[in-house]
């Protein structure tokens, strides 16, 4: 089980404004902020945390879980009014799972950051 995921980015303040606004129908908030380090969870645990510098290589995956298929879109929403590039659009990905259900997108440093749904869409019926 992991505790936290962190990523070094070049532009603090551009990845944290990312971050912020495509995390948020996650329900995650900047829960810390500690010089050039934001962290992003609930309460005051951060799931992911962020520090500038020069970024991360290679890039990284990193796949947050959905409870529902509103959400995903809600994320590919705001993700891409924030500054991040289409990555693959929410869709289901049945070279994965039936169920899988998931958006994608490319954050400032080219970081994929993807939002996925396991829960079979009648199951919202």
């Amino acid at each position: 089980m992991l505790d936290y995921v962190a990523l070094t980015i070049h532009d603090y303040q551009r990845s944290k404004s990312f971050y912020q606004a495509a995390l948020a129908p996650l329900g995650y908030e900047l829960v810390l902020e500690i010089s050039e380090w934001a962290g992003f969870g609930w309460g005051d645990k951060p799931d992911l945390l962020i520090r500038g510098g020069s970024s991360t290589t290679p890039n990284l995956r990193i796949a947050f879980r959905a409870e529902d298929r509103e959400t995903v879109h809600n994320f590919y929403r705001e993700a891409l009014a924030a500054g991040g590039k289409d990555d693959g659009a929410p869709a289901l990905r049945p070279e994965y799972d039936d169920d899988y259900f998931s958006a994608r997108v490319l954050d400032p440093d080219g970081h994929r950051i993807e939002v996925v749904c396991h829960i079979p869409e009648d199951a919202f019926e």
